[in-house]
């Protein structure tokens, strides 16, 4: 059985879709630890709910990045996952954390990558006058926002939207996508090729 640390700061409505696709579906899988680096994490309840080992690394604790990566990666790596996954972990990642789990970690940012890196990627799209936005589910590098995408989806941006709705109707796509993503992965259904990855089956890699 694959095993899975899912990373949070908030939250966490993505780790709570992928746990729940994984037990709904039936998935060769189990959601082995939740980690959030915030202790009042509003994902915690519930991974303590469902009782999943819920843990709190607070990075306030730590005197640089280097020495919170360094004990992050020791509370991940004593559940010997095959995935490590990003639910709206805010946090900056040192290249040395990234090249530890290489090839075995995801992401999900809310913009259709690459546009709109970083932060505030709603109120950008619609300052921009663009006419669709979306969320990227993509491999972890050491740049931030980039490595090879797995999915992506797209939902439009309305007149009257503000960053609020816009970022509502996103979050229903990636509720959809990420579990998607994470499941294909531990199938072993994506094939990497540089920056491209492709569904084995052919399944579709957009969603909408």
């Amino acid at each position: 059985m694959k095993r899975i640390v899912i990373l949070i700061s908030g939250g966490g409505s993505n780790m709570q879709a992928i746990h729940k696709a994984c037990v709904a579906e039936g998935w060769n899988a189990r959601v082995e630890a939740v980690i959030s680096n915030r202790p009042d994490a509003g994902g915690l309840d519930y991974a303590r709910g469902q009782g999943l080992n819920a843990i709190v690394l607070d990075h306030k604790g730590f005197a640089s990045r280097e020495a919170f990566d360094a004990e992050l990666m020791k509370a991940i790596d004593a559940h010997s996952p095959d995935l490590v996954v990003l639910a709206g972990f805010m946090r900056i990642l040192t290249p040395a954390f990234t090249a530890h789990y290489a090839g075995r970690i995801l992401n999900i940012h809310p913009s259709v990558l690459p546009a709109f890196t970083g932060l505030h990627t709603h109120a950008r799209a619609i300052e921009m006058g663009c006419k669709f936005a979306g969320a990227t589910v993509h491999f972890v590098t050491a740049e931030l926002d980039h490595g090879a995408i797995v999915a992506q989806a797209q939902v439009p941006v309305l007149p009257d939207d503000d960053a609020h709705t816009l970022a509502a109707r996103v979050l229903r796509q990636e509720h959809r996508m990420y579990p998607a993503a994470v499941r294909w992965f531990l199938e072993d259904q994506l094939e990497i090729r540089g920056l491209r990855v492709r569904h084995k089956a052919g399944e579709s890699q957009s969603f909408s």
